[in-house]
């Protein structure tokens, strides 16, 4: 079987590390992990975890308040199930890990399921001034709930390019939850970077160019 591919994105909010996950999985093939739209499933089950992630999200959709075990919980599921599929390619792991912790036991996990020597890790670096620019000014399909960004054509667009849904402002997109968010990559994913980079497993992508630039550099260092 040929060696599969495992991409982690970081980057901070408003990077653009979501639009170039969809991207690489549509060319590479690749499954996909996003830990938010993870969690938001599984906080509709109307259990302990479930209540308890609702009561937690809801006051700030970001995944920081969701334990580390619950968040591996589901990781592990879905490995599992990608282990047994004989077309795997690799899977790319959208805005994680988080915190050092999750990138140490992270490690240990891809260990044992046999794909530690095949992880890239791709950091797409954007100043905080221009993530706070790019958060205050991007909308989401009320549909199909795709990001839309502030850039090019899009700028213009009412409809999203996709499924034809309104585009509306997401509720956490306000300056002071944008902030919290921007201080909480710093404080506790900076370290993740480091920790990456100081095992030569980072690359950094200059993520204030065009969405193509970007996207080019990302597959260059694949």
């Amino acid at each position: 079987m040929k060696e599969p591919k495992i991409v982690f994105i970081l980057g901070n909010s408003g990077s653009g590390k979501g639009t170039q996950a969809k991207l690489l999985q549509e060319r590479l093939g690749l499954d996909y992990i996003g830990s938010g739209d993870m969690l938001r499933a599984r906080k509709k089950l109307n259990d302990f975890t479930g209540r308890k992630l609702r009561e937690s999200m809801d006051k700030d959709t970001t995944t920081r308040f969701a334990p580390t075990a619950i968040v591996f919980k589901l990781w592990v599921d879905r490995w599992e199930a990608m282990k047994e599929k004989p077309e795997f390619k690799g899977f790319i792991l959208d805005a994680s890990p988080r915190k050092i912790r999750e990138a140490e036991l992270l490690d240990e996990m891809l260990e044992w399921f046999e794909w530690k020597q095949y992880v890239h890790v791709i950091f797409i670096n954007v100043s905080r001034e221009e993530a706070f620019h790019r958060l205050t000014k991007r909308r989401v399909c009320q549909d199909c709930k795709r990001i839309i960004p502030d850039t090019g054509e899009l700028k213009s667009h009412v409809t999203c390019d996709t499924c034809g849904g309104r585009l509306i402002t997401r509720d956490d997109d306000i300056p002071e939850m944008i902030n919290n968010r921007l201080d909480s990559f710093e404080e506790e994913v900076m370290p993740v970077i480091a920790y990456y980079e100081k095992s030569n497993r980072l690359t950094r992508v200059n993520g204030e160019q065009s969405i193509e630039d970007v996207y080019k550099d990302i597959i260059k260092a694949l």
